[in-house]
């Protein structure tokens, strides 16, 4: 499974949207429910999703975590389907946004390494 981080964009709102595809470049299909995390709540509104994912900002000592409505549904893609031999699939999630001064976080979904991000906007 390969990740191409497309674009992590700050919106005046206050929000850091990421953007993203994932390729399984294996010969078999892969299970996406790990994506999701393992916080129960989460799991229970958001089954097959990407919410499992966190932002960090190593110089202002945070962690962010997807966003939610008031009903635990996160604001990033869901209802992925295990991802078959060769496909591309592509995800987006919406994170509180880290202070201006913040151009670089670390990204991190279960199943991935971490790798650091730029924010534009």
């Amino acid at each position: 499974m390969v990740m191409t981080i497309h674009q992590a964009k700050r919106d005046p709102g206050g929000f850091i949207t990421l953007q993203a595809s994932i390729k399984n470049e294996g010969t078999q299909s892969k299970n996406t429910v790990a994506w999701a995390g393992t916080e129960t709540a989460l799991l229970a509104m958001n089954p097959n999703s990407v919410a499992g994912a966190t932002l960090v900002d190593k110089v202002g000592k945070k962690r962010y975590y997807i966003l939610r409505d008031t009903e635990n549904r996160c604001l990033c893609t869901t209802g992925i389907p295990p991802l078959l031999a060769g496909k591309t699939t592509s995800v987006f999630m919406q994170f509180p946004a880290p202070p201006s001064t913040t151009t670089e976080v670390d990204f991190t979904l279960p199943t991935f390494a971490t790798t650091s991000v730029k924010i534009s906007g």
